[in-house]
């Protein structure tokens, strides 16, 4: 019984610092799951408008740039390690800005030929 005692807090032990070790490896701050889910659903929306013949190549190239320095944005405020509220709110702008404009583009009536 002790040695099965033993073994197991040995085994949480052994847990509980590769835990810490994991959690330290990953620094806090930086995850920015809301604006990945974002953009990717900004990249399938303007994907979709090419499909469909709703943007122009010219439009659909247009956007993807935006999406390409938005995500330029996000690296560049990770780069330190943490992403503060103020860098977190300039992107979020950024997003709502491509929005507006993938949601024009693909209802401006202009189709590809």
């Amino acid at each position: 019984m002790k040695k099965i005692f033993l073994l197991i807090s040995i085994l949480g032990l052994l847990f509980a610092i590769a835990g810490e070790g994991i959690a330290a490896a990953v620094p806090q701050g930086t995850k920015t799951p809301v604006i990945n889910r974002r953009q990717n659903r900004q990249r399938r929306r303007i994907r979709h408008g090419v499909k469909s013949g709703q943007l122009t190549r010219a439009e659909a190239a247009r956007l993807r740039r935006e999406q390409a320095r938005i995500a330029a944005e996000r690296r560049a405020a990770r780069r330190n390690g943490r992403v503060s509220p103020a860098e977190r709110a300039r992107i979020r702008r950024s997003e709502n800005r491509a929005n507006r404009r993938i949601y024009r583009a693909k209802h401006n009536n202009r189709k590809r030929p």
